[in-house]
């Protein structure tokens, strides 16, 4: 009997290993592997069977609360994996906050933003570890396009709850309130919401008012950071580096031949508000090295730039020249020029760059100039660089004008005079991050045929969420030569696949960008590299949570570079928007030149041309 039951177990064993052709593949393997005689046979044959194993699916989600660079709480995602019938941690991502880091608030608006914050990340760890969990389940980590809809699908869903619970609420109260459904545009800016009886209200109409802000739903946080961590989990089961795993993605499987890297802005000062200084315009000064230099030698200089900076920063009484320059002539002048220096204040700020104030709007500027002398660099040759006006901060929508410097006003119109004037006067600057509000379009328009051809500008805050604009192509998004986006909320890698993809088609350039509370995660570097960024903006050259992202650039640059798919661009290209213009001028009978790349209005962009470059620079490629 016991005979039987054995024979009956062998020939089911028999048939179940060769119904899944295992004595075939063994043989097989054997065979490939002796005339290679590996040194650790078992696991050259692990090596060889693992190929036939099933793919690795999602079997947990584990969603936490962790803190951010400045010490706020944001969301972290891990993915846990089954592969070979074991559960194994594959990887994690951080989402970086969307909130940001004002220079003064009100105890209660900080109070009251912490709550959002705290409650937002809780609904979010609440979502990842629950339905996030239990949808997810047995999907595979390499299908990101199929994960990222039934993300988006999840939280549309959400949306539309969260509107049957205000819409229900509104029932019951029955009591209209136009002051919380009006948008307090003034109330945002720090400014009065009514102006006082006279001939300033009738100032106030002439600009557009400012539209409403963009809501965030409580708990999205979880949709990008799963996005995130998901496609983190396909790099790393692809055995692929993330920046290859979302080049694939952007080209349908298709791996480039070649790839370039973003050139940084790097951000050496950031102008600071307060009451002692009077400049409001600059929010940031940022470096970009020019382009013939290698990424690393890029940030070197832009650290000896720093260095010469901080020197020139320090107060007078304890500035220390170097040796070789302290009893010279020109180390005499650099102490004179320490004197006339603007103050810096003893910290850097959460941008990882140094504080200063400054009374006009040269001044900064000037100061960079005579650091780069310093150091024997020439700017607009050696060194470019970008400024964040950060304008939308600067509206004071009693008087419709922006407020540049304390107690001076530029209405719109002025405002692109002044930075025509600027770019003319400084020719290093070839980019200017959100010089107006979104709603000046007209301006955006006037100040983009001025300096399109030899300036990029770029809409930062000016541009709307990811999420909207790759819903709605036509969406209000002012003429410029390029967006910065960002990584946060219920953004998901798809989402930055498919609209810079768009952008491409546009030929906007696309600028990657780190918000104010970044975390440690160096997931945005990736994602500008494969995505094909023009720039990426990632901060100054200080705290932990910036520099990592600049070394996971460099380590980038130096994998690409050992592998032979660095490729460098030969130029920086700009818009022509007034040469673009110049058909639409000449009436319906003279029939405007076709173009290859067709897009709506909002959107289109004009044939570019390149930027006087160094003499060294091989001659600017033509865009087709």
């Amino acid at each position: 009997m016991e005979a039987d039951t054995d024979g009956q177990l062998r020939r089911e064993a028999a048939e179940y290993y060769r119904s899944h052709r295992v004595p075939q593949r063994m043989e097989e393997a054997l065979n490939a592997l002796f005339p290679l005689r590996p040194a650790d046979l078992y696991g050259e044959l692990a090596n060889y069977f693992s190929k036939f194993s099933k793919a690795p699916v999602i079997c947990k989600l584990a969603g936490r609360k962790v803190l951010d660079g400045v010490g706020q709480p944001t969301l972290e995602v891990e993915i846990y994996c089954t592969i070979k019938n074991y559960e194994k941690r594959i990887c994690s991502a951080v989402i970086s906050s969307h909130y940001q880091i004002p220079e003064k608030a009100l105890s209660e608006r900080t109070e009251a933003d912490e709550k959002e914050r705290n409650d937002s990340v809780t609904t979010a760890v609440e979502w990842v570890n629950e339905s996030l969990n239990t949808m997810l389940r047995d999907l595979k980590p390499t299908d990101q396009c199929e994960i990222d809809k039934m993300l988006g699908e999840y939280f549309s869903k959400k949306v539309e709850e969260k509107k049957e619970i205000e819409k229900e609420e509104e029932e019951e109260d029955n009591t209209p309130s136009l002051t919380s459904c009006a948008p307090s545009a003034v109330a945002l800016s720090g400014q009065k919401k009514e102006a006082k009886a006279g001939k300033k209200p009738s100032t106030e109409r002439t600009i557009p008012p400012a539209e409403p802000s963009e809501s965030v739903l409580c708990g999205s946080l979880a949709i990008g950071a799963t996005s995130l961590a998901v496609a983190r989990a396909g790099a790393s089961i692809n055995r692929i580096p993330l920046y290859s795993h979302i080049a694939l993605l952007k080209r349908n499987q298709d791996s480039p031949k070649e790839m370039t890297l973003p050139l940084p802005m790097v951000t050496l000062l950031s102008c600071e508000k307060c009451s002692a200084a009077k400049l409001k315009l600059v929010k940031e000064v940022m470096l970009i090295p020019p382009i013939q230099l290698s990424l690393k030698q890029g940030i070197e200089r832009a650290l000896d730039i720093q260095k010469e900076m901080m020197r020139l920063l320090e107060p007078a009484g304890k500035a220390q020249p170097s040796p070789q320059l302290a009893d010279s002539k020109k180390g005499r002048a650099r102490q004179k020029e320490k004197k006339d220096s603007p103050p810096a204040l003893k910290r850097v700020s959460h941008l990882g760059c140094l504080i200063t104030g400054c009374d006009n709007l040269e001044q900064p500027l000037l100061l960079m100039q005579t650091a780069c002398n310093n150091i024997g660099l020439e700017l607009g040759t050696d060194m470019y660089l970008a400024i964040n006006c950060a304008a939308h901060e600067l509206m004071d929508y009693v008087k419709g004008k922006y407020e540049i410097l304390t107690g001076t006003f530029k209405s719109p119109d002025e405002m692109v005079d002044v930075y025509v004037e600027l770019v003319n006067k400084f020719p290093s600057i070839i980019a200017l991050v959100d010089p107006l509000r979104k709603e000046d379009r007209q301006q955006w328009n006037n100040v983009c045929c001025a300096l399109g051809s030899k300036c990029y500008l770029i809409a930062e805050d000016a541009a709307t969420n990811t999420s909207k604009i790759k819903a709605d192509q036509n969406t209000n998004i002012p003429m410029c030569s390029g967006i910065v986006l960002k990584y946060v909320n219920q953004t998901k890698v798809s989402d930055l696949v498919e609209l810079s993809g768009l952008l491409d088609g546009q030929r906007h350039i696309t600028i990657l960008g780190s918000p104010d509370g970044e975390s440690s995660d160096d997931s945005l570097v990736d994602l500008a590299v494969g995505l094909g960024a023009r720039f990426v903006k990632l901060g100054g050259l200080s705290r932990g949570e910036r520099v990592t992202k600049y070394n996971r650039l460099l380590a980038i640059e130096e994998e690409l570079a050992k592998n032979r798919t660095l490729r460098y661009d030969a130029n920086f290209e700009f818009t022509d928007f007034a040469e673009e213009s110049q058909p639409e001028k000449q009436g319906p009978e003279v029939p405007a030149p076709p173009q290859q790349d067709s897009a709506p209005a909002q959107l289109s962009v004009p044939a570019l041309q390149g930027h006087s470059a160094p003499a060294q620079l091989p001659e600017s490629s033509t865009l087709t």
